[in-house]
This record gives C-alpha cells, structure tokens and sequence, in this order.
C-alpha cells in the first residue's frame, strides 16, 4: 500500500505534503481518554506506509502529550519519511484557556515543541489561535526569526481572519492556513479562501467530516464518552435536527458504493489541489477508508447536490462551542496602538 497517497505542494514556499494528512490530536486527548500508546503508534506507521506523511499535533493535545507521542513514533529513521505540523498560542485546558502570542512565549513554545517531539526542526508551525491582545506583527517577527535560525522551516496560522492573514504574510510568507472545512462548516469560503488562493497560501481543513457526525450521524452523539468534547458542541446537541444531513450524505454514498465519510471527505478533496484536510482517527479501518476517499469522484452536478444537503439553514448550532473569541471574525490591534500602551 507503500505510495498510495500522491503528494501536493503547499503553498507557494516550497513544502510539499500528503495529499491527504492525519490528525493526531483524538490519539491522546479531547475525544475521550487517551488511546494505548503502542497502537498509535502503530496507527501512525500504517499511515506512513500507506503514504499519508503529514501529521498534525499540537502543544495543546494533551497537553503536550500528543507530541511526545509523535515524537516516539518518529523514531527508528522516520523523520526524514514526514512533514511534521504542530502548533502554539493556547495555554490552560478545555476548562480555562488562554491565548497568547507574545514573542518571548512564541520562542519559549517551539523550543518545547522540538524537545518534546525529539527533532531538529518543525516543518510547519502553526499559529494555533490569534491572540487579540498581540499585533499579529509582532507574533509573526519572532516567528520570521525562528526560520531564519533553521528551528521552523513554514509558519501556518490557525483560525484567523482575511485581514489577520494578509497582515502575517507581509511579515513573512505564510505557507497554509488551518480551518474548520466539511460540507457543513463553509463559512471560511467567503473571504478565507480567496485570500489564501489571492497570496499562494495553502488550505488545510480539520475536522473535514464534521468531527465524526457525517461519517455515522447520531451514533457518534449517543456514544460520546465522557471527556469527549463533542459533548458541548451545539450541533451535537441539535441531532434531531442535523441527522438529516448525514442521513441525505448516506443515501447518496450508498449509490456511489462508499461510505458516509468517504464521500464527505472526498468533497473537500475536490475543493482545490491546494487543499490538503488532515481527519483524525484512531482506527486503522477509518485511516484506510479515509485515504479511499481519494479515490471517489465526483461530478460538478453531484459536488452540488451534496452542497445542498448542508445548507446553512439545513444546519443548527454553530461550529464549535470553544474558543468562540478567537474565531476568524477577530483582529489583533494595531503595531502603534499596541507600542504607545
């Protein structure tokens, strides 16, 4: 199955990823209690094999946890084989956060990052939330000096606005952009997505089968675990509502002879070559069916009908009951407000 992924540049710099990538934080945090170590780390090699080198943690998956854990996966001759993506600027737990993008923590975070992942440098490193007390100029200079010294080879942001991410890129050249995207969370295509494509940034969607629900609809809610934070998303608690858009993606799977996520995930495929998502899992038979996904295609009357499916109005809840504040309508002040405090 070695290759069975092709690659995509990402971005306009230079690095080169998986088409597809893997999700690491569901391995030890957030979804639940974390899994035993020795089979993710399995899991994680079975995607490497497969071709799916692009693995997504952050400090906060665990906290810290999930990058040790990819860090030992990493061993034995790995690294060179992987494009490793991780991410700063949430402090705190799930209870009480933080954001923060002052320099001096900016540098403190990703010196933690290698130590913890075990490596010499990080390919992309992802500004995980915008702090709005920090001009993102100011983030982005300490950023720009990490590169320079060879620690970061790309810088991401996560969650930011069109004006947040022009605003970056003119400090230095952001080479992807990491957002909610699935058939019902759309909101980034309006001015996100434009921007991105306007300056050569790359588009990573997470969450691209809508954490889980469009892949088993209202199963995945009656089983949630607890510390699973889907708990307190609100479109997991309207399911009543909602199933009828998994119920509808279902269908329509069925007559392509693929799953509900296969499908969901091969329209976020089809949204552009510059578009790589990054699903999680923790199952080596999601990991393979996910990477099918690459194989389902799909027509410009089919990508429609399913658009159709998740309308806005065909949705209730928002996206995501966490971290609200720090959500892609947000700004950073100013360079000269911020200075004259």
């Amino acid at each position: 199955m070695a290759g069975a992924v092709p690659k995509l540049k990402l971005g306009s710099q230079g690095l080169v990823v998986s088409a597809q990538g893997l999700g690491c934080m569901g391995m030890s945090a957030n979804y639940g209690p974390p899994k035993p170590e020795p089979d993710m780390i399995k899991l994680i090699h079975h995607a490497i094999e497969s071709g799916v080198t692009f693995l997504d943690t952050s400090d906060f998956y665990g906290p810290h946890t999930n990058e040790i854990l990819v860090g030992k996966a990493l061993k034995g001759g790995l690294r060179d084989k992987v494009q490793i993506a991780t991410k700063f600027g949430i402090q705190g737990n799930y209870g009480k956060v933080e954001v923060c993008g002052d320099p001096a923590y900016v540098r403190s975070s990703c010196e933690a990052s290698l130590k913890r992942l075990d490596i010499d440098y990080i390919d992309l490193y992802y500004i995980h939330r915008i702090d709005t007390r920090v001009p993102i100029k100011v983030t982005m200079g300490e950023l720009k000096k990490l590169v320079e010294e060879g620690k970061v080879k790309y810088v991401g942001l996560s969650e930011a606005s069109a004006s947040t991410i022009r605003l970056a890129h003119a400090v230095h050249p952001i080479t992807a952009v990491q957002n909610e995207w699935s058939l019902w969370s759309r909101d980034i295509e309006d001015e996100i997505v434009p921007t991105c494509r306007e300056l050569g940034i790359g588009i990573i969607p997470y969450s691209p089968i809508g954490r889980g629900f469009l892949a088993a609809g209202p199963k995945v809610a009656e089983n949630l675990i607890d510390g699973d934070i889907r708990k307190t998303n609100p479109r997991f608690q309207n399911v009543e509502h909602n199933k009828t858009v998994f119920e509808r993606v279902n269908e329509m799977a069925t007559r392509k002879e693929c799953t509900a996520a296969q499908l969901s995930l091969a329209w976020v495929h089809h949204q552009g070559t510059d578009v790589v998502p990054i699903p999680g899992t923790t199952k080596f038979e999601n990991l393979d069916q996910n990477i099918g996904a690459l194989s389902v295609k799909l027509t410009s009357e089919e990508l429609a009908e399913l658009e159709s499916f998740a309308s806005s109005d065909a949705v209730k809840g928002e996206r995501n009951g966490f971290m609200q504040l720090t959500w892609i309508h947000y700004e950073t002040p100013s360079l000269s407000s911020w200075i004259s405090e």
